[in-house]
């Protein structure tokens, strides 16, 4: 039994080290074989040369350089692509993630044979702003999504190699890991935890960051946004209709005949209503022509493995 651990960096030089050395310490102490795949998504700090030289002291560290920035979702699924592990964990690179909790995750996983273990989070301790946001999004997409999301959980979790090779035939461009991970099915269990502020550095999803990912995960796992213009298009005909008894109403009795402001107030209602129809197709034509392009995920740009590194560097000293 092997078990593997995914984490995704993006500008984490400061404490890279510390984070694998942690994960490394904890993960040891289950007791078994095990792999740390560290991604580097195009970082332009210190990110990709600290990780290297932990190589040299962690023989267990496998370190996937990406050949740009392509986001977490993406990165993700190059870690999950280049792991051997019966069972894999992916965590975010922030220390956000606390590293003791994986043994916890383990020993749920293997006792109750589940093939998926969620870390959720009964408290956060990040700035306001970022937990209401957060708060908001779960409560909606809990309640319009098709998965049954299952509110304050992210990516930190533990699945076993049926629920990671399921996880693993999903192509799609837009991508978003908890919904596709509640997706497959299995049994699905939790582990409850206390979600940290950052201890250092500056977080990578800025609010623009966190929209457009949620706005993927609505798009993706929902039909409210294409309900929703129904619903709006439905109360345009009601309220046409309204409009057609008034007129006739008032063209029987003899009552003021519509002033330049109704007029222009029907106007703009059904043209605002035009404009958000014509918005929301085109957010579905642009993942469509995504889709369509079928460009890869990721682009690997180095894999770099202690081990093949001390073969490279015996076989070169033979020639």
């Amino acid at each position: 039994m092997k078990i593997s651990v995914v984490i995704p960096l993006y500008n984490e030089g400061a404490l890279v080290t510390r984070l694998v050395e942690e994960v490394c310490q904890h993960v040891k102490s289950i007791g078994k074989p095990f792999e740390i795949v560290c991604v580097d998504d195009g970082s332009t700090d210190t990110t990709f040369e600290n990780l290297r030289k932990t190589t040299k002291e962690i023989e267990e560290l496998k370190v996937i350089s990406l050949s740009r920035n392509f986001g977490l979702q993406a990165a993700i699924t190059a870690g999950l692509d280049h792991v051997g592990g019966d069972y894999v964990v992916i965590m975010d690179g922030d220390f956000q993630d606390p590293p003791e909790l994986i043994p916890a995750l383990f020993k749920k996983i293997t006792e109750t044979k589940a093939d998926v273990v969620s870390a959720l989070r009964t408290s956060r301790a990040e700035k306001f702003g970022k937990r209401f946001y957060i708060k908001i999004f779960h409560k909606i997409f809990r309640n319009v999504s098709e998965t049954g999301q299952v509110e304050q959980t992210g990516n930190f979790s533990m699945l076993s190699r049926k629920a990671v090779d399921a996880v693993l035939k999903f192509s799609e461009q837009n991508r978003y890991f908890p919904g596709i991970r509640n997706f497959i099915g299995f049994r699905h269990e939790f582990v409850e935890y206390d979600r940290p502020d950052r201890s250092e550095g500056s977080a990578k999803m800025n609010r623009k960051k966190l929209f457009a990912l949620a706005a993927d995960a609505v798009y993706s796992f929902s039909k409210w946004p294409i309900k929703a213009c129904l619903y709006l298009g439905l109360l345009g005909v009601v309220v046409f209709f309204l409009a057609i008894i008034y007129t006739l109403v008032s063209k029987f009795t003899g009552l003021a005949p519509f002033g330049w402001s109704s007029t222009f107030l029907a106007i703009s209602f059904f043209g605002s209503v035009q404009l958000t129809f014509l918005g929301l197709i085109g957010e579905y034509i642009f993942r469509i022509y995504k889709e369509v392009q079928k460009r890869p995920i990721y682009i690997v740009k180095k894999i770099f493995e202690a081990d093949k590194e001390e073969k490279e560097n015996k076989s070169s000293k033979k020639q």
